[in-house]
């Protein structure tokens, strides 16, 4: 005799597997959090991959050797991220102390009017000296970790150069290996997950930079015709900002918002904020849908919890990978719908069955 009606065991089984599964997660985060120097580059190489792919496509179907377009394709986004490094950077050396400077006015500001005497930033200043004896050696491991950073930082640009090479050149041989490993007869199948998987990656980096490179455009020349100080900084500061949907606008546009406002009052602060929002709604109402309405498609709140958890795994590098690791998987569970999904699955209205003939 059965001691636990049905529906308590049914329950017991989807609580079992649920620990299962998060078990699971746990172990698969674990070990990418151990191993996270040699992930990271392989990470960055894929959407490299999914960002240059066309170009290189391109260069094949033109007759170059495959080898000689992955190693063009490789030299071009060396040339393309440098410039940019070099013009962003040099915007920012050049205006970042006017921006420094202007959020420094900015905060003193808000501290005058709202802060509580005795806890301003000129009472900061005045126990620098002492943060500074008390806390120096803390800041020179700091440092000490921060020039290993760098260095582990640039070792793990270099890998990811080499493996988009790799990847580039031999594409079909990492299909062929798939098929191969597939257990059974679902080589087709985990074939057609992974090409889902990485159209839905490629067209959120193509459709990301495109947007990128817009707002920071209208942003850049907004706030110019404002004559707001560091435009150009600022403006570079929108384009990084936009691969990490949602968060990455708001934080960026409120530094042009703060910018302004110290320096060139609250008049053109309300302007500027003007042009960021404009901006914000062209992307959400017309650059969103016209650019990536043919790629995958999520909901804010998905893209949110899925930057949060990214960003509780692994800080900012799990915000920058969180959205494109979420549009692969949606893209996966779209193609797994579309298989499986039962082709004459009833409507609402109950299952319908042969027309009814007619009178005539």
């Amino acid at each position: 005799m059965q001691l636990l009606p049905e529906p308590v065991r049914r329950l017991a089984a989807w609580c079992a597997v649920l620990l299962l599964v998060a078990g699971v997660v746990w172990v698969v985060v674990r070990l990418c959090v151990q191993f996270r120097t040699a992930l990271v580059p392989v990470l960055l190489a894929l959407l490299g991959s999914a960002l240059l792919g066309p170009l290189y496509r391109r260069l094949v179907r033109m007759g170059v050797q495959r080898s000689l377009a992955a190693a063009v394709t490789c030299v071009a986004v060396v040339v393309v991220v440098g410039g940019a490094v070099y013009i962003v950077v040099t915007a920012i050396v050049d205006s970042g102390d006017q921006i420094i400077g202007s959020l420094r006015d900015a905060v003193k500001s808000v501290a005058r009017y709202f802060g509580s005497p005795g806890t301003g930033l000129d009472d900061l200043a005045a126990n620098a000296r002492k943060l500074l004896s008390r806390f120096g050696g803390s800041a020179v491991s700091n440092v000490v970790s921060g020039v290993s950073v760098v260095g582990e930082s640039l070792a793990m640009a270099v890998l990811a150069l080499l493996l988009v090479f790799f990847f580039l050149r031999d594409s079909p041989r990492v299909l062929d290996t798939l098929r191969g490993l597939a257990p059974g007869g679902s080589a087709g199948t985990l074939e057609t997950m992974a090409r889902r998987a990485f159209e839905a990656v490629e067209g959120f980096m193509r459709g990301t930079t495109l947007i990128a490179l817009i707002d920071a455009l209208c942003i850049t020349v907004g706030l110019l015709i404002l004559r707001v100080p560091g435009a150009v900084g600022l403006g570079a500061l929108v384009f990084v900002g936009a691969y990490i949907p949602y968060l990455g606008a708001f934080i960026s546009g409120a530094v042009a918002v703060l910018v302004a406002l110290a320096d060139r009052g609250f008049v053109i602060a309300l302007w500027a904020l003007g042009v960021v929002v404009a901006v914000q709604v062209l992307e959400g109402h017309v650059l969103q849908p016209v650019i990536q309405s043919r790629t995958v498609q999520m909901h804010p709140a998905v893209v949110l919890l899925a930057i949060t958890a990214g960003a509780s795994l692994a800080g900012i590098v799990g915000m920058l990978f969180a959205v494109p690791l979420t549009a692969a998987a949606s893209g996966v569970a779209q193609e797994m719908r579309t298989r499986y999904e039962p082709p004459d699955r009833p409507g609402p209205s109950g299952p319908s069955g042969p027309p009814a003939p007619s009178d005539s």
